[in-house]
């Protein structure tokens, strides 16, 4: 996507510059409402914190506040920029935040480089957030930081650009490994760059299964040798390896993964070509990638392949972890986010991955269909079940370990999340919660379509119901297989069913007073459109969905001349559900009745 220098300062320039505000959460419009937010009536609160400091959760914006704090100094690609022009990325940062996670964000930016100066800093200024998010700062510096921070104050602290990207590319990992047949504790794993990403991913694949020996890492001095003495620091030595591979080349020689945070263009076609079979490449430098995508691809044709860009398969995406993370980690007030929540938050994405996609997600990347494989290893940013994955998980994953403060209940939980997500979510799950304690049989007419496949896996899957599928057999179970669904509905054919003709015979006593012979019946009853209305009319089906690829009147004229109208009503109507502003409105009659007189709507 190619946006110019003139868009980018106008999208930050026009209306209110920048891109963040603060919104009052409690109405102003009264004397009262100004003397309970400010004095006298903040007294009160202001004594309940200071008997009890964690009454600042209940009382106080802590429990969803984060700070993104930053010195500038290395600022996405562009280096050390300064504090005051980091700002755009910080304020950016609290963007993603609220749009992903509903989480509210104070940019900071410290105009400070000595770590200790930015560590007295931050460690002044916490007692005010519920987490910490450090960014953009730059390596050995930036693990001082987050260390020193970790073991001084009892909140969160998450440096994102080292375990951000070390989240998305272990789920990544894990999933491409599973994809070719290979185990995480025998491939070989050359990390191309050692920067505080590099770091991260490096200890991250040691504490999913990967052997430490088995990591080689290289930055622009070349391979991270034992008795290395260049460019070392302790970080560093930690991944120094007994090797004779002193090159970028050498190390990627029979290599397995190439996990690239370096810079554009550092790996060669050549390079790649030495690796091992159905190598996996991670090329995620931005805004350039270490080797193209489309150069990879010609070398290594079996490869799998990442990058951090959105206009190629798998992108590895730092949204995809933060924002989520931080939501579990502040709905149950953890002291810090440990090993053990970011795992939880690996494995969260590496699943949520195998499931089926859904149509949402579909249409944002405007494409017709995704399942797990080559081109699908890592779950897409704007997909929102990420949020109902993750965040749980990592929540979870605090409780167990003890670092939360506060205990809660994980399923009630995932419906409080999904309800986060607006109306139509918080709709769907009454109706589906509903729906789970009384499983009906569904049938649906049009089985063999990968639309109605799909929907009927999740009824299954989620416990909404029994699908019922018509069409032919061998369609139905071959899209099944092309769309990676493990999945074994019931299937009926109607010619083949063992109702057809008692079905048929049914159909012509309803209809034969209007002109139906048996062997008219017998056709009708061929068509999926008739044969499943009538299941739900003989007792064999509870309910009946069609009309995904049919006619309105196609679907709808067949339902009404088999199974027809309850005994008191009139008029079949349809109806709309429709959500405006949160607000739920049930619109009928929208799709029968043209024009429908006062006494046909109240009926």
């Amino acid at each position: 996507m190619d946006i110019s220098a003139n868009n980018a300062l106008r999208y930050h320039e026009e209306g209110r510059p920048g891109k963040i505000e603060v919104v009052a959460t409690k109405p102003t419009s009264s004397q009262l409402d100004l003397s309970l937010a400010y004095t006298p009536g903040v007294a009160v609160p202001v004594l309940e914190i200071a008997k009890d400091p964690n009454n600042a959760y209940r009382y106080t914006a802590k429990s969803n506040l984060v700070a993104v704090i930053s010195n500038g100094t290395a600022i996405l690609g562009l280096g050390d920029r300064g504090p005051l022009a980091s700002k755009p990325v910080m304020e950016g940062k609290g963007v993603l935040f609220k749009r992903f996670a509903d989480i509210d964000v104070f940019d900071i930016e410290v105009d400070a480089t000595d770590p200790e100066e930015f560590i007295n800093v931050v460690r002044a200024i916490a007692p005010t957030f519920g987490g910490i998010n450090l960014e953009d700062i730059k390596a050995p510096g930036c693990f001082v930081i987050e260390d020193r921070l970790k073991e001084m104050l009892d909140i969160p602290v998450f440096h994102d650009d080292q375990h951000g990207t070390a989240i998305i590319a272990t789920a990544g990992l894990i999933n491409a490994l599973e994809v070719i047949g290979k185990d995480i504790a025998e491939v070989k794993i050359v990390v191309n760059g050692a920067g505080a990403a590099a770091m991260s991913c490096a200890r991250l694949f040691v504490l999913a299964g990967a052997q430490r020996e088995n990591v080689t890492m290289v930055d622009s001095k070349g391979v991270i040798y034992a008795g290395r003495t260049a460019g070392m620091n302790e970080y560093k030595a930690q991944f120094a390896q007994e090797t004779e591979a002193r090159t970028l080349t050498d190390a990627l020689q029979g290599a397995d993964v190439m996990m690239g945070l370096s810079v554009a263009d550092s790996v060669t076609q050549d390079m790649i070509r030495g690796m091992a079979d159905q190598p996996l490449i991670f090329a995620m430098a931005n805004p350039d990638p270490e080797i193209r995508y489309e150069l990879a691809r010609e070398a290594r044709p079996d490869a799998i392949i990442a990058t951090g860009r959105s206009d190629y398969p798998n992108q590895v995406n730092n949204v995809l972890g933060f924002p989520f993370i931080f939501r579990g980690a502040l709905d149950v007030q953890a002291r810090q986010i440990n090993d053990d929540m970011k795992l939880a938050a690996v494995r969260a994405l590496a699943g949520l991955a195998h499931e089926d996609v859904p149509d949402s997600v579909l249409k944002a990347y405007n494409l017709t269909s995704l399942k797990f494989g080559p081109e699908y290893i890592i779950p897409k940013p704007f997909d929102p079940r990420v949020l109902l994955w993750v965040a749980p998980a990592v929540a979870e994953a605090a409780i167990k370990t003890g670092v939360a403060r506060r205990q809660i209940d994980l399923g009630a939980y995932r419906e409080r999340l999904e309800a986060s997500l607006g109306r139509g979510w918080q709709l769907m799950r009454h109706i589906i919660n509903k729906a789970c304690h009384d499983p009906k049989r569904v049938v649906f007419s049009e089985g063999e379509q990968p639309k109605i496949i799909r929907a009927a896996f999740v009824v299954e899957h989620e416990g909404i119901g029994h699908p019922i599928l018509l069409g032919r057999p061998e369609v139905i179970r071959q899209t099944i297989q092309e769309l990676g669904l493990k999945f074994e509905p019931k299937i009926i054919e109607p010619h083949n069913s063992e109702h057809f003709e008692p079905y048929s015979q049914m159909l012509f006593k309803l209809r034969g007073r209007k002109g139906m012979t048996l062997a008219m019946a017998r056709n009708q009853m061929n068509l999926r459109r008739y044969f499943a209305p009538m299941m739900v009319h003989q007792g064999d089906a509870d309910a009946y969905i069609g009309g995904l690829v049919l006619s309105y009147l196609g679907t709808l004229g067949p339902a009404i001349e088999v199974i027809g109208t309850a005994p008191d009503v009139r008029k079949v109507a349809g109806m709309y559900i429709i959500i405006v502003r949160d607000k739920v409105y049930f619109f009928v009659d929208a799709t029968v009745n043209i024009d429908p007189t006062a006494e046909e709507l109240a009926d």
